[in-house]
């Protein structure tokens, strides 16, 4: 059985797995371990909770990668826990993996957004900073952004909370045109969603067993 948390990053999730991976809402502490004792043999982690909830716990994905359940992580918390993990067998998926294992993406925050709930498909309310950045880069590489202005809306992004982070209030505070604002929402490049793509095809082709190859390491059980 392959499982997947996913939310916001991907809202159309349902669909694209059409069956083959069972899709689940992003996962607080506890989730990860419920799926492994439930028979899971694949799993894969996008979004997640926080703030208002505990976040997924690392030795849940230990004691999955212990039993060879295989574990992968993008886009969002799971691209967080995949570089914390990466060196115990999580795999990680995509740029914003990339992002955070070389250190140009340093802050949970940058992952983060403000967004409906899963009734209405997970709307974004406001921008994760990962996506401004992809966004300015590649409105920068098309010479649609002068080095400037692309410099000048990343520092002004960084500095407002991720609650109330859109492209808005992002020119307002730079002091740049307000008629980037249209230019930059058409532009969006949302690469949360590719990087959650790339990740359910890893999980298509990831074995349905769970390995038998042994770590090189132990998981220690905690005293009850």
């Amino acid at each position: 059985m392959k499982v997947v948390f996913v939310g916001p990053s991907l809202p159309d999730a349902d669909h694209l797995c059409a069956g083959e991976i069972s899709v689940r809402p992003p996962a607080i502490q506890g989730d990860i371990q419920s799926a492994i004792d439930g028979g899971a043999t694949c799993i894969g982690l996008i979004d997640g909770g926080f703030e208002y909830q505990p976040p997924v716990w690392h030795k849940e994905i230990l004691y999955g990668l212990s039993l060879g359940v295989r574990i992968f992580g993008s886009s969002s918390m799971g691209a967080l826990r995949a570089v914390e993990c990466e060196v115990f067998g999580m795999i990680g998926v995509g740029a914003v993996f990339e992002g955070f294992k070389s250190g140009r993406l340093i802050d949970d925050a940058d992952v983060a957004l403000l967004h409906g709930p899963r009734e209405l498909a997970y709307p974004g309310l406001t921008l994760p900073l990962v996506n401004v950045v992809a966004t300015l880069d590649a409105l920068h590489d098309s010479g649609q952004l002068s080095p400037m202005q692309r410099d000048l809306l990343e520092n002004h992004a960084r500095n407002i909370f991720f609650k109330q982070r859109t492209w808005e209030k992002i020119v307002h505070n730079s002091g740049l045109d307000m008629a980037l604002a249209p230019l930059l929402r058409s532009s969006l490049v949302d690469i949360k969603r590719l990087d959650a793509h790339l990740l359910l095809a890893a999980m298509r082709e990831a074995s349905s067993v769970r390995s038998r190859e042994i770590p090189d390491w132990q998981l220690n059980r905690p005293f009850l």
